[in-house]
């Protein structure tokens, strides 16, 4: 492939994409500016990609015409031999970075994000882990600079929550956690277990883009909306009225409930993102389920039955199922850095597509 094309092919849409909004008038019409911001952002990292990618392109040829001019045991030879090996894996992540410029973009990915964590099987100690999986989204959100906004929670008598639902709000957030969705496993001695059993429990992620307005219609005439006291640790101020919400659309049979704010305006609202979200991924589904034969190696389908994931405590091993990938730092991870199985799953995701555009 002819890189250099595809890289000049970037920058000229980047400078057009500039142009465009530079000119006051565009911020007239917010939908489109949105568009504009999102696809600038895109353009801006993906050209930034290209120019490293000659760089390191104008380096790498630089030191195999030094190897060869130098003698094998030379220290000359042996410095540009250690740059060449280096440089050689760069070369080729930056190959698919910039060829994934030549994709459409998912037009998903720059959306801020809902995810839902249930507890699964294991009682107690699934909600635990429900509990723990939070704060690992949490701190991962952190360090990417992204805002964590709660929505809705059914915290567990002994800790952790039965459910959590919250949103992220931050660039490209959709786009690095949507892979996320399936059932996680956990293996670990429950603080509860006197004998030192190891059980096995389950948390399910479910992973939304926030929906617009404009990609769902929902007519209020579907919409059965009752209002009731929320629930929690007794003391909270939430449970003193009846603040909380239940949408229940007619047409979908999807039912949500938000209890975070005392506000009932604020919880409706926070509902019917949520609700939008949901009727959002179905659609996306459907649309995408005719696309299944042709993507059957695509990892991550967002079914959520799927086992992901396993988080292995005695063994300090946290293994993602899909990609056969194990790394050995389970508490780093549970600390929140889990770009490690996430940028794994995104150049899978991208190898994938990138050989159903070449078919």
């Amino acid at each position: 492939m002819d890189f250099r094309a595809a890289i000049e092919k970037l920058s000229r849409r980047f400078a057009e994409v500039e142009n465009s909004l530079a000119n006051p008038e565009v911020f007239s019409q917010q939908q489109k500016a949105q568009e504009l911001t999102r696809e600038y952002s895109r353009l801006k990292e993906l050209v930034a990609v290209g120019d490293r990618y000659e760089k390191v392109t104008r380096e790498l040829t630089e030191n195999r015409e030094l190897a060869a001019a130098e003698s094998a045991d030379s220290e000359m030879g042996q410095l540009a031999r250690e740059e060449i090996a280096r440089l050689e894996p760069e070369l080729k992540k930056l190959e698919l970075g910039v060829q994934e410029g030549l994709l459409p973009p998912e037009p998903t990915d720059s959306r801020n994000t809902i995810i839902e964590i249930r507890a699964g099987a294991g009682g107690a100690e699934s909600a635990l882990f429900a509990g723990d999986l939070f704060r690992m989204y949490s701190r991962y959100a952190e360090t990417h600079g992204w805002k964590i906004e709660p929505m809705d929670s059914s915290p567990s008598d002994l800790g952790g929550f039965r459910e959590i639902i919250f949103e992220v709000k931050g660039e490209n957030a959709f786009k690095r956690l949507k892979f996320e969705s399936g059932v996680h496993r956990v293996q670990r001695v429950p603080a509860t277990e006197a004998s030192g059993r190891i059980h096995t429990s389950t948390a399910t992620v479910a992973v939304l883009p926030e929906a617009e307005e404009v990609d769902v219609e929902i007519r209020e005439d579907d919409l059965e909306i009752s209002r009731c006291r929320a629930g929690g640790h007794g003391g909270q101020g939430v449970n003193t009225t009846d603040s909380a919400v239940r949408i229940f659309h007619k047409p979908s049979g999807i039912e949500v409930r938000c209890q975070d704010e005392r506000s009932q305006i604020k919880n409706r609202a926070k509902a019917m993102t949520v609700l939008r979200s949901r009727l959002l991924e179905r659609k996306i589904a459907e649309e995408k389920a005719k696309y299944d034969a042709q993507r059957s190696q695509q990892v991550g389908t967002g079914e959520r039955n799927e086992k992901i994931r396993t988080y292995n405590f005695p063994q300090n091993r946290v293994t993602d199922h899909r990609i056969d990938l194990s790394i050995y730092n389970l508490p780093a991870v549970m600390d929140g850095d889990i770009d490690e199985l996430i940028d794994p799953l995104l150049a899978n995701d991208l190898e994938a597509r990138l050989a159903t555009l070449n078919q």
